[in-house]
C-alpha cells in the first residue's frame, strides 16, 4: 500500500474530513503563526483532522512585507503557497482575532472545534479573550495546545527566543560542533521541529483523556522544554558516574571524510564489529585493535585521511556497502530530495503548483491501512472564509457586514 494516498490528480479542492482517516471527526482550530504549531497541525491535518487556519489580517500584512510577497502579482503568491507543505490540507479564514466584532465569529468556531492550537506570547490571548480558561467556558470537551518558548509557567515563560535560544539553555548548543574554542549553530530547525511533534504527542494523548472523561484540558508544550528528552542518554551516564566525553574529544570510529572528488563521506562505525569491518574495507586490518588507542588516533587519523583521500565517494560507497560498514554521502537538500531510497519509500513526493511541479514532504510515520492524504494544497489566506462562515449559520448579509468592519478578510486575500 502507498505511504501516501491522494485524491484526483493535482486536486486543489477544499479541504474536508477525511471519513477513512485515523483523526476523521477531530476539527482543529489553528491559531499558529510560526514553525513549531503550523508542523503540528499538518500532521494533524495530513491524518484526517479538518484544521481550520485562522490568519490575522496583521500578521499576513507583516509576513507578506517582510518577505517581499506585497510586491508579487496574485499568481506568484499562489504559488508560493500552493507549495508550502505546511499549508496543505487546511482552510484558511481571516479574522482579526482583537476585532470586537471577533465575538460574534469566534465561539461559534470553538464550539465546533475539538482542538485548539496557539503560539502566542503567554497570556496574550488571554488579553483579548480567547485563552484558555475563557475557550473552556464556550467547550469543555476542548483540548487547547498552547506552543510557546519556555511554557506557561516559571521564570522564563515572558521570555523571548527563538531556536538557537533553547538549544543554548537545554545544554545542546555546548555539544554542536568539533571546535573546542566554541560551540556551533546547527542551521536547521531543531528545536521547533521537536516542540511541533511533541505538541502533536500532547493532543492526541490529551484527546484520548477526554474520551475517557468528556473534559478537555490545557497542552503546555515549550520549544525548550522539547529538547530535553535528547539529554536523556547523557544524564543516565551521569548518574552512573561515567564519564561524558567533551564536545571536541576526539573519536577515531566516527567522523566526516573528505574523498578524492571533494565530497564529504559520514563514518559512524562506534560498535566493534562495524569498526572491524571499516579497518578491512579500507586495507588496514592493523587498526581493528586500536579502536580505543587515544593515544595513537592522531597517526590513525593522518593515515585514514590519505586513504579516504585516494578514492571518489562513488568507490567508497560500493567498497563500504559490500563489506556492511556505516557509511553514507553527506548530502546537500537537493541530492536528499532525490536520494532513490527516500523516492523509494514516497517520503518526497511531487504536486503540480502553478504550472509546476514542486516537491512536498510526506510524514515520517508509516500506516498500513490508514496512511495520510494530501486533500489539497496550501490555499491562499481567506480563501475558505466565506464557506466556513456561512456553515456557522451567518448569512451573506452579516458576512458582508463582518468583512466592511475590518473584522474578517476577503476572499484570496
Amino acid at each position: 500500500m502507498s505511504h501516501i494516498a491522494s485524491g484526483p490528480e493535482n486536486e486543489v479542492s477544499l479541504p474536508s474530513a477525511d471519513t477513512g482517516a485515523p483523526l476523521a471527526g477531530i476539527t482543529v482550530l489553528d491559531f499558529s503563526r510560526f514553525l513549531p504549531g503550523q508542523l503540528c497541525t499538518s500532521v494533524l491535518a495530513d491524518f484526517g483532522a479538518r484544521v481550520i487556519r485562522i490568519e490575522n489580517p496583521r500578521d499576513i500584512a507583516k509576513i507578506s512585507s517582510a518577505l517581499g510577497w506585497d510586491r508579487l502579482d496574485q499568481a506568484e503568491r499562489e504559488r508560493i503557497r500552493a507549495v508550502d507543505s505546511l499549508a496543505r490540507n487546511k482552510q484558511s479564514v481571516i479574522v482579526d482575532i482583537g476585532h470586537p466584532d471577533a465575538a460574534d465569529v469566534l465561539p461559534p468556531l470553538i464550539r465546533l472545534s475539538s482542538v485548539i492550537v496557539e503560539d502566542y506570547r503567554p497570556g496574550m490571548l488571554d488579553k483579548l479573550g480567547w485563552g484558555y480558561h475563557d475557550v473552556e467556558k464556550l467547550n469543555r470537551s476542548i483540548n487547547y495546545c498552547s506552543l510557546s518558548f519556555a511554557g506557561q509557567s516559571g521564570p522564563y515563560r515572558n521570555k523571548p527566543g527563538h531556536d538557537q535560544i533553547a538549544l543554548a539553555l537545554t545544554g545542546l548548543l555546548a555539544r554542536v560542533g568539533e571546535d573546542p574554542g566554541k560551540p556551533s549553530l546547527p542551521n536547521i530547525p531543531l528545536a521547533d521541529v521537536t516542540c511541533g511533534l511533541q505538541g502533536v504527542i500532547g493532543i492526541l494523548l490529551a484527546t484520548m483523556a477526554t474520551r475517557q472523561t468528556g473534559l478537555g484540558q490545557q497542552v503546555d508544550v515549550s520549544i525548550t522544554e522539547s529538547l530535553m528528552p535528547f539529554l536523556a542518554w547523557l544524564v543516565s551516564r551521569l548518574a552512573t558516574g561515567a564519564k561524558v566525553a567533551s564536545r571536541d574529544a576526539p573519536r577515531i570510529d566516527v567522523g566526516i571524510w573528505r574523498t578524492s572528488d571533494h565530497a564529504f563521506l559520514c563514518l559512524t562505525n562506534m560498535e566493534p564489529r562495524f569498526w572491524e569491518r571499516f579497518c578491512t574495507a579500507i586495507g588496514r586490518e592493523d587498526f581493528a585493535a586500536r579502536q580505543y588507542d587515544e593515544a595513537g588516533y592522531p597517526a590513525m587519523r593522518t593515515a585514514i585521511e590519505d586513504i579516504i583521500g585516494s578514492r571518489p565517494i562513488a568507490a567508497w560507497l560500493r567498497i563500504f556497502q559490500e563489506h556492511d560498514v556505516q557509511a553514507a554521502p553527506v548530502n546537500d537538500i537537493s541530492a536528499a530530495l532525490n536520494d532513490p531510497h527516500l523516492r523509494d519509500r514516497e517520503m518526497i513526493v511531487e504536486r503540480e503548483a502553478g504550472g509546476r511541479t514542486v516537491p512536498a514532504i510526506a510524514p515520517g510515520v508509516r500506516l498500513s491501512r490508514t496512511p495520510p492524504r494530501f486533500r489539497g494544497l496550501g490555499e491562499m489566506p481567506g480563501s475558505s472564509t466565506h464557506a466556513v462562515l456561512q456553515e456557522l449559520g451567518l448569512g451573506d448579509e452579516r458576512i458582508a457586514a463582518l468583512q466592511a468592519s475590518g473584522c474578517i478578510g476577503k476572499n484570496r486575500s
